[in-house]
């Protein structure tokens, strides 16, 4: 009995010590966004993307923080004068969040969304130009793709 006894426990103590993981998580992840115009070597982004959980307490959330650096002023490509951050999953969904400058001279970029339910498989992530009175998004100035992050 003395011997059962001792099997059990340390059955159970190894179980504690290496637990068997069921299904790994990549979440947190991140992406550095690259420039669509090569000629813009100094200009990078990279998005955050991991599971937050919102006040009042409802389901965890997708929350996509995006931070863009070295950035040409909007305004010259033509009638835009703000970034926005530009999510999709091609032929799904997307969604799209303002960016704000940081007051430095060339400023930072910087915005996030917290509302996404969706799974993040196949997603492409992207800075966009915007005319902020028209609401017209203009075309991507960083971009890549996630494979998978869940």
């Amino acid at each position: 009995m003395r011997r059962f006894i001792l099997v059990i426990s340390l059955l159970a103590a190894a179980a504690v010590a290496y637990p068997i993981q069921v299904k790994a998580s990549t979440m947190p992840c991140s992406v550095i966004m690259e420039p669509v115009d090569q000629s813009l070597r100094n200009v990078k982004g990279v998005a955050l993307i991991y599971k937050v959980q919102l006040n009042p307490p409802s389901a965890p959330r997708t929350n996509i923080s995006i931070l863009a650096v070295h950035l040409p002023e909007p305004s010259s490509y033509g009638n835009y004068d703000t970034y926005e951050g530009f999510v999709s999953k091609p032929g799904e969904i997307s969604w799209r969040f303002k960016l704000y400058p940081t007051p430095e001279d060339s400023p930072s970029w910087a915005g996030r969304i917290d509302s996404i339910t969706a799974e993040m498989k196949n997603v492409k992530v992207q800075v966009r130009l915007s005319n902020a009175r028209t609401e017209k998004l203009g075309p991507s100035v960083l971009t890549n793709k996630v494979q998978s992050c869940d």
